[in-house]
């Protein structure tokens, strides 16, 4: 008797495949584009959900979370939406791209003006500002460039937590409480290794191979592998 296959009962949802709900209770966000001046880090904490530690922030009567920037410290006094006296910039500040001088390292950069914040959140992430136009800012992140507007915000600095992956692991039981926490199916088991009621790849004694393929009006569940592909293979030069 078969069973339903990994993907389908991760869809459907269980005790088995479940997110724990209290690691993404802080929602990464800035404070509305109206608010500006003086505010202050009360809490430097972290997050099981997130590879780096946040920060909880509180301006006037609003607070709200942003991943933190390397070196800044519970107490820090950060500028938000408006820049400190000579045109000086700290880390931690929060400021539009049209304000950040060019070569300034950056990060939880926003795609819109307003919408919270991104690109570039992990541990150890940063992007550069490179130029600047009438309307936008281009910002480079490792080897891409991508260009924004310049009323978007981002953070000064370098993301905390660059360190995180030079300690290694050591054992798998580690890996899978670290993974267990962020709500991911750990390990992940190659579909050709599983039977044949585990997956429509299974049972193929060895590597042999079956058709990668899916049939077009096949369950979703069973859609594994290339759907309606336009060619498959390498290309002959």
């Amino acid at each position: 008797m078969g069973k339903r296959i990994t993907q389908q009962a991760r869809g459907k949802g269980s005790l088995t495949f479940r997110v724990r709900p209290s690691a993404y209770r802080f929602k990464i966000n800035y404070p509305k584009l109206n608010i500006s001046g003086k505010a202050k880090i009360i809490k430097l904490f972290n997050s099981a959900a997130h590879s780096c530690p946040l920060i909880k922030i509180k301006i006037g009567k609003e607070i709200f979370f942003c991943p933190a920037a390397d070196g800044i410290y519970e107490g820090q006094e950060i500028m938000i939406n408006e820049k400190r006296e000579g045109d000086v910039s700290e880390k931690g500040d929060i400021l539009k791209l049209k304000d950040i001088p060019i070569g300034t390292k950056i990060f939880n950069i926003e795609s819109n003006p307003g919408c919270g914040g991104k690109y570039v959140r992990s541990s150890g992430g940063f992007g550069t500002i490179a130029d600047k136009d009438e309307k936008n800012v281009g910002i480079v992140i490792k080897k891409r460039k991508i260009k924004l507007n310049k009323n978007c915000r981002a953070i000064i600095g370098v993301v905390a937590g660059d360190e995180r992956l030079m300690k290694p692991m050591l054992k798998a039981g580690k890996k899978y409480y670290l993974m267990l926490s962020k709500g991911r199916k750990w390990h992940r088991t190659s579909p050709i290794k599983v039977n044949a009621v585990d997956h429509p790849f299974g049972g193929g004694r060895g590597k042999r191979i079956k058709s990668k393929i899916a049939k077009r009006n096949s369950s979703p569940g069973k859609k594994v592998g290339h759907l309606s592909p336009m060619r498959t293979g390498r290309k002959k030069k």
